[in-house]
């Protein structure tokens, strides 16, 4: 085990499914799980940290004994007790002054100064990378970066629409930029995630109520596009999804719905069209190999990470950040814990 003091912590909207209800999660309960920090002390057996290690925090941390860890597929671990909220053996960090446990969050609970994960939940990145964007890291970006590069496989000169370009979609639209899409549509109700956007690589800007916005893409994208994203998990946007493709196209279901969410499709359009529909858990990701990846790509300027952060804020500011977060108001807030 390893215990981390925590100095940046991302507000997901994964976060804002518990506060909202729409997760069933056991309570009480720790909130955060895109965190990074620096390690202050590591538990027997703990090899390739030291104190002192800037690391990011991975809310999947892989049991690396299961069929799926052993296929390298970690992302689909099903011996970890992240999943329910807990450290292996079923153990937890917080504690009521009662002395009755309190869980966190994926088994992390980054809204707090200090947390013990698992060795496999603590990634070391350079100490030159902030931890507000190494928190980022730890989700968000390498999630939507890792649709496009991992579960995707999209090729240079394939053509894309995003859907949704919070912060999430805007780190789909980041990797495509990384690998050459184009054209790229992105397709938000806010103008200022359109401008950035923009910014982030789109070709094509569209907003989510155009009453047209199908036939639109349709004509950017030469009858459709190759590759279509939801980055929201709004069920009626999940659904428009095979109408944007192509023959042969595939859409990638990003966003998190809520839990019992159906949606519905047209089996012949999947069918005649060649169409597919792929689901995408945490970018299809190996977190020790993928974060650091990212954490180059920033450092090389080919990820401006920087621009995804709206604001730092403190933890006393959490539920405004929540409220915007919950009204697509503003881009990505950051907690950032002192240093002490």
């Amino acid at each position: 085990m390893v215990r981390v003091r925590v100095r940046a912590s991302g507000v997901c909207h994964s976060d804002l499914h518990v506060v909202e209800g729409e997760w069933s999660v056991p309570s009480p309960l720790v909130l955060g799980h895109e965190g990074a920090g620096v390690v202050e002390t590591i538990g027997p057996g703990v090899s390739g940290l030291e104190p002192g290690d800037h690391v990011i925090l991975s809310w999947f941390s892989p049991c690396r004994r299961c069929r799926q860890c052993a296929r390298g597929r970690v992302w689909l671990c099903t011996g970890t007790s992240a999943l329910e909220h807990l450290l292996p053996g079923g153990r937890t960090v917080f504690y009521r002054d009662d002395g009755s446990p309190v869980r966190s969050f994926l088994g992390l609970g980054t809204f707090a100064e200090a947390v013990v994960v698992p060795e496999s939940a603590a990634v070391p990145v350079p100490s030159d990378v902030p931890f507000p964007i190494a928190a980022l890291i730890g989700c968000s970006v390498t999630t939507g970066v890792g649709a496009v590069v991992n579960t995707a496989g999209v090729r240079p000169g394939d053509g894309a629409v995003v859907i949704g370009c919070g912060g999430v979609g805007q780190a789909i639209l980041m990797g495509l930029n990384l690998v050459g899409a184009e054209p790229v549509v992105a397709v938000d109700l806010s103008d200022e995630r359109l401008a950035l956007a923009k910014e982030m690589g789109a070709t094509h800007l569209l907003r989510g109520d155009d009453p047209d916005l199908v036939e639109k893409i349709k004509d950017v994208s030469g009858g459709g596009a190759d590759y279509a994203f939801e980055a929201i998990g709004l069920p009626e946007t999940i659904e428009l999804l095979p109408s944007l493709l192509g023959r042969g196209g595939q859409a990638i279901v990003v966003g998190m719905t809520p839990e019992g969410a159906m949606v519905g499709f047209d089996p012949f359009d999947l069918a005649d069209g060649g169409k597919r529909i792929v689901g995408c858990n945490y970018g299809s990701c190996v977190p020790s190999v993928d974060f650091p990846k990212m954490a180059r790509l920033y450092a090389s300027g080919r990820l401006p990470l920087d621009r995804l952060i709206g604001r730092t804020i403190s933890l006393d500011e959490l539920d405004g950040a929540l409220y915007d977060l919950k009204h697509a108001s503003g881009l990505r807030s950051v907690v950032v814990f002192d240093a002490g």
